[in-house]
């Protein structure tokens, strides 16, 4: 396996030289955002300055390998989910990106690094229609009136099919409406 100090030789004063291009670099980068995007922005950023910090990397120094290797102790090491990966690599190739902008890097590192597929459709929260029909069926044959009308309420508000259609809001309203 390739050790990360096969690939930069660590500088004799550590990190000493590069802490004010280092900082320069990470305050334009957050410049570009604000509110909770900046402060989100800011924790996936901390959180890979603080990987290359813990093995002596200096991240305006790092290369592909090194990002290719960030990407593997976040999928294996802290088990973090593709989205996730994806998300807090973005914020990292975001930042080469900008480096290079201001010419702080001649290129980014980040530029071929395979980062981890996310599916298309993502998981939604909410019902199927048929597990709406389902619960609807079981609050109809409840001793409790009210339970079907709550459920029905409830499925209308927050019950989101995992493939909408023009005929989803139809079809919640024949469900909650048919044999009243």
């Amino acid at each position: 396996m390739l050790n990360l100090t096969d690939l930069v030789p660590a500088p004799s004063d550590p990190l000493a030289p590069f802490t004010d291009r280092l900082w320069l670099a990470v305050a334009a980068y957050l410049a570009r955002f604000t509110g909770t995007s900046r402060n989100r922005t800011e924790s996936d950023l901390r959180c890979y300055l603080a990987w290359c910090t813990e093995r002596g990397l200096d991240p305006l120094a790092a290369r592909r390998p090194h990002l290719e290797l960030y990407i593997r102790w976040m999928q294996e090491i802290r088990r973090f989910k593709p989205s996730t990966v994806s998300r807090r690599f973005s914020v990292t190739a975001g930042f080469y990106r900008t480096c290079v902008l201001d010419s702080v890097l001649e290129h980014s590192p980040a530029e071929h690094v395979r980062r981890p597929s996310v599916p298309a459709e993502l998981p939604t929260l909410g019902f199927t229609h048929l597990q709406l029909e389902a619960l609807l069926t079981a609050a109809r044959e409840s001793d409790n009136p009210g339970n079907f009308a709550l459920v029905a309420m409830l499925g209308l508000l927050g019950s989101h099919p995992r493939k909408p259609t023009p005929e989803t809001g139809k079809r919640k309203a024949r469900l909650c409406w048919a044999k009243r």
